[in-house]
């Protein structure tokens, strides 16, 4: 015999309550109207609109409106309640859901939703997936997912030197050119790079760090990367514009970097691992660096553990997973590793973000002939998702410089990065 739950007993008995005198399809649009009711109202405060295409609104308890969210049928109503994120992502991305008003404002108050309890939490587990394997096999199809899509379309809304990670405002009139060349001088700062430094890079996006470290403190950088674009793109470059001797760019995973190193640097490349390869990446570093070697890690992160969001994880960023401090430990410890210094610019990432934004929709137009209009949706609706993410606090940015337990010869205090 089934052992009774309370909960789905009471949540039945609800819904029968609500759907009573209905029959047909009339007892299922009242179902689906009693359930949209309910998911919206656990969702309170909230200060938001949802209309139906016939009309039906619920509208928010208290205070005015900031947006209203249009769901234009049936499916992308039923999707929506059975996939949660996903349902809605998807259904923005092909116009069935659209968003009249203040789109990053809503989603900030999506992202501030209390925990879900009872019926909902149920449901909103069986809607979460794990992130898919980051193998090395897995990590070539994941990048290639979201990195190899084309150049071109990137080159519409990132800055010349293509950095697609957070960028540094030291000064909050900077623009974003100015916000990434100071990112990547925090970064060198932060790993006290010196003449002739040998250099490790997990993961070199279009070469820009690279680049930047070689040219500005002569480093001698490897850096590794699984994009095939990327890694032509940054090549290119460097053979073109004459520093190839200092920087190598080799198509490769990053469990196979070789050589012995007096920094190792990995920015924006940690979502990507998984949690269960922590432990091989911390491998990785203890079998390249030098006795007094630095290390830097950046990487999107959160405040406890969760998954990453199930619509960008599917359709944006497969395998992708922003993980705690705590969970970043698993690097460190097994080589007793030191942190030095761990710093968060989560803000930061927030202005970038909106940067980006406004240089994707100036670049609408371009966007949508490479692909289509539901690609460009999509694209906003990830590029505005996760302004409001960092906003939110829902999402975080962490640096975490690190180095041997016996180095010593340390910084006495933080003035080098700042002067």
């Amino acid at each position: 015999m089934a052992t009774p739950n309370p909960v789905f007993d009471q949540e039945k008995a609800d819904a029968r309550r609500a759907t009573k005198g209905f029959q047909g399809s009339d007892r299922s649009r009242a179902y689906e109207r009693y359930l949209l009711t309910r998911v919206i109202h656990a969702m309170a405060p909230r200060q938001y609109t949802v209309e139906l295409w016939d009309g039906f609104r619920i509208e928010p308890s208290h205070g005015s409106s900031i947006a209203t969210v249009h769901i234009h049928s049936r499916p992308a109503l039923t999707n929506l309640l059975r996939q949660g994120d996903v349902g809605f992502g998807d259904a923005y991305s092909t116009g069935e859901i659209t968003v009249e008003g203040d789109l990053i404002g809503f989603l900030i108050q999506v992202y501030q939703t209390p925990e879900p309890k009872g019926i909902f939490k149920v449901v909103k587990r069986a809607q979460q997936r794990s992130p898919r394997a980051n193998t090395q096999a897995g990590s070539r199809e994941n990048i290639h997912h979201h990195y190899d899509i084309g150049n071109d379309f990137y080159k519409l809304w990132l800055d010349r030197e293509m950095q697609y990670t957070c960028a540094y405002f030291a000064e909050d009139a900077m623009e974003i050119e100015a916000a990434q060349q100071a990112k990547m001088d925090h970064i060198c700062r932060k790993l006290q790079l010196r003449h002739g430094d040998r250099v490790a890079e997990a993961g070199c996006g279009w070469g820009g760090l690279a680049r930047h470290m070689a040219l500005h403190y002569g480093a001698i950088v490897s850096s590794w990367n699984v994009s095939a674009e990327q890694v032509r793109y940054a090549t290119d470059r460097a053979k073109s514009e004459g520093y190839d001797d200092r920087v190598s760019y080799v198509l490769d995973d990053y469990r196979n970097i070789k050589g012995e190193y007096d920094a190792f640097v990995s920015v924006g490349m940690l979502e990507h691992v998984g949690l269960d390869h922590y432990p091989d990446l911390g491998d990785v570093v203890d079998r390249c660096l030098t006795t007094e070697g630095r290390g830097l890690i950046h990487t999107i992160g959160r405040n406890r553990p969760r998954l990453m969001n199930a619509w960008i994880e599917k359709r944006i960023f497969p395998g992708a997973y922003p993980p705690t401090l705590g969970e970043m430990m698993d690097i460190f410890e097994p080589h007793r590793f030191s942190v030095l210094d761990v710093e968060n610019l989560r803000l930061h990432y927030a202005k970038t973000l909106e940067a980006w934004l406004s240089r994707f929709d100036a670049s609408h137009q371009q966007v949508t002939e490479q692909f289509d209009e539901n690609f460009t949706r999509a694209w906003r609706l990830y590029l505005a998702g996760s302004k409001a993410a960092f906003l939110s606090g829902a999402l975080q940015l962490f640096q975490v410089v690190f180095t041997r337990e016996r180095n010593n010869k340390l910084a006495a205090s933080r003035a080098h990065l700042y002067s």
